[in-house]
């Protein structure tokens, strides 16, 4: 059944000192991944009602046939495990469709319909999903949707399955956890330009291959197309909450602060199935993102999974997940669990060890290691998430980025600090050679650094943009971390081919900003002030949303956006539609609309041109002249 294998030369190759540690022989995972299969989809390719291609099945066909020449073995083993795509049947009334996008999509059997948890990311993936559950088990409704957490996979393809006027009528229940909507606000509103600009680097726009990405980690790809979001009309609010969907019985765990600021497992009594969203994986997860996300808290994290086994495991047969494949039987599911939780403990506690002892993030990254006995564990891997990237994590939770050395007080800016770098060391030519003989005796990682300097010193320079494209391209080969592999063949190619295109924002166009309160908007807006453009001008706008009934009254005072969500008193008032607000908002566009006086188009107009209106197509890995 396993058709990748290790040997001495492979952990040479790969540096990877865990490598004789795996189980190579240990069947459970491809027999687990393909339990319960019932079928899949005649066609590979999904595709939205106009068309375009959502996602391909058989994009990853290459692993099947792949060696580990250019694919490190554990991360060719975990890639052929997430291509097994289809509908899976986990326990009597329980399925999941798996495979059709970067999320699992979990249909539970109601009296009425199918209860729907996690709906996906693409909304035509999560309808194909519907649609080979239909084929198979029956045309049933959708009686329930729930959403585990607030990240965007987990809830943009709802559209794919039902709409909003349809939840509306039929009384249908959206549930989600507490600060579910705040905290989707926080991660795609405020701060979202830079990290979509940051989520290209895992691997779009790179083609997937054997000298391409490989794998997400934790799923085998994801969708493209615009979101969904169906806002939740219940949420869940205590610690433990038990509640009735269309008959079935539903004991949800909230879980805050773990995977994502909002999240929460459920446990299905009547079908002894546990749900645990995305706090037990197939991987090591991310306490810190590489796309940029607010610190996760590894401890709560780990205390959240010990709640788990309490409660729960020993009254389960099954446990899903949002990404990967189940896991069968009390006993395994308590070991999986328990070995699982204690592989964020340990990352946790050890990292605070060392902190107190006067280490600093890249001397704990490099030094920290887990126990044989968790490491062994594939699951326990770094397919997604990393032990030495989530030590430095911890680190920054607890004190920050500073490290207590005033070196990092005042530091000269990334072009200045690497312009001097290149200039002690003998210029551009010595520092080329210096990293082609780093390179030479495999030293990646230092022939990385220099180049870096030199990158960021001297960007025109052809040949160091190409000699640092190189050892990055060589770097990513070797990547257990799939993510990691993107994040290296992604800087390469911006240092060959420049920023380019990218993949379009979807922030301004999504169907997303229709579900948001008009004051929100302005959220967004205060992070683009700039001071400027405003000086020491002042104005406070009173907007009227016509067809909303919603009041704001805007400030901006001393280069500060705030607002009131009331009338308040203000220099001008103006009425304004909800779809002219989102073109002010988003594009600085002034609103066509009847103004009560000349003083209050003036006033809008600059309002409106104090903006900048970020388009995230900034560089990475260099810095422009």
């Amino acid at each position: 059944m396993l058709s990748v294998c290790a040997n001495a030369s492979d952990g040479d190759r790969y540096h990877d000192r865990d490598m004789g540690l795996m189980d190579w022989q240990d069947a459970r995972d491809f027999e687990f991944a393909n339990r319960g299969f019932i079928a899949t989809r005649s066609s590979s390719t999904i595709r939205s009602p106009q068309g375009h291609l959502v996602y391909d099945l058989n994009e990853s066909a290459f692993v099947e046939d792949a060696d580990t020449d250019t694919i490190h073995p554990s991360l060719l083993r975990q890639a052929k495990l997430l291509r097994r795509s289809g509908l899976f049947e986990v326990a009597e009334g329980v399925y999941q469709v798996r495979g059709f996008d970067i999320t699992n999509i979990t249909f539970i059997q109601g009296d009425t319909g199918w209860i729907v948890v996690d709906p996906g990311l693409a909304p035509s993936s999560t309808r194909a999903a519907y649609e080979l559950v239909t084929e198979h088990l029956g045309n049933r409704p959708v009686s329930g949707i729930i959403y585990t957490h607030s990240h965007v996979d987990h809830f943009g393809g709802v559209a794919g399955l039902i709409n909003e006027e349809d939840v509306a009528r039929l009384g249908i229940p959206v549930l989600a956890p507490q600060g579910f909507m705040e905290a989707v606000l926080d991660e795609f509103l405020i701060n979202g330009v830079a990290t979509h600009r940051r989520t290209e680097y895992a691997g779009i726009g790179i083609a997937r291959g054997p000298l391409g990405t490989v794998s997400a980690g934790i799923a085998d790809g994801a969708g493209k197309e615009l979101w969904s979001l169906i806002p939740p009309n219940a949420l869940v609010t205590n610690d433990t909450q038990e509640r009735v969907v269309d008959g079935v019985d539903i004991i949800f765990q909230l879980t805050p602060g773990t995977e994502a600021p909002a999240e929460m497992n459920l446990y299905l009594p009547q079908f002894r199935v546990l749900h645990m969203a995305e706090n037990a994986n197939v991987s090591l997860h991310n306490v810190l993102s590489p796309r940029g996300v607010v610190v996760r808290d590894a401890k709560s994290w780990a205390d959240q999974l010990s709640l788990s086994i309490h409660r729960f495991a020993d009254d389960s047969d099954a446990v899903v997940i949002s990404h990967g494949w189940p896991r069968f039987g009390s006993e395994e599911i308590r070991d999986y669990l328990s070995k699982h939780r204690d592989a964020y403990k340990f990352l946790h506690d050890q990292t605070v060890r060392l902190m107190n002892e006067g280490l600093v993030p890249d001397e704990i990254a490099n030094r920290l290691r887990l126990p044989d006995s968790l490491a062994r564990e594939w699951y326990n891997r770094g397919y997604y998430g990393d032990l030495s990237f989530n030590a430095r994590a911890v680190y920054q939770r607890y004190l920050g980025w500073y490290q207590g050395n005033p070196i990092d007080l005042q530091p000269l800016e990334p072009k200045e600090t690497s312009q001097r770098y290149v200039l002690a060391m003998g210029g551009v030519t010595q520092v080329l050679r210096l990293a082609r003989q780093a390179r030479e005796d495999g030293e990646l990682q230092w022939a990385a650094e220099l180049l870096n300097h030199l990158v960021i010193a001297h960007p025109d320079s052809d040949q160091a943009r190409e000699d640092l494209a190189s050892v990055y391209s060589e770097l990513a080969l070797q990547q257990e971390n799939g993510v990691w592999r993107a994040q290296y063949l992604s800087a390469a190619k911006e240092l060959r081919d420049g920023v380019g295109r990218g993949w379009p924002s979807q922030l301004e166009r999504a169907p997303i900003l229709a579900q948001l309160s008009s004051s929100v908007l302005f959220e967004m807006l205060a992070v683009r002030l700039d001071p400027g453009k405003v000086g020491d001008a002042a104005v406070t706008i009173h907007f009227s949303v016509s067809d909303r009934a919603e009041d704001i009254t805007v400030s901006v005072r001393h280069s500060v956006l705030t607002y009131v969500d009331e009338v308040a008193e203000a220099d001008v008032s103006v009425t304004i539609a909800f779809s002219d607000l989102v073109a002010l908002v988003s594009r600085s566009v002034v609103p066509d609309v009847s103004y009560d006086s000349e003083q209050a188009k003036r006033a809008v107009q600059q309002f409106a041109s104090w903006f900048t209106r970020p388009e995230g197509r900034f560089p990475i890995v260099w810095r422009p002249q």
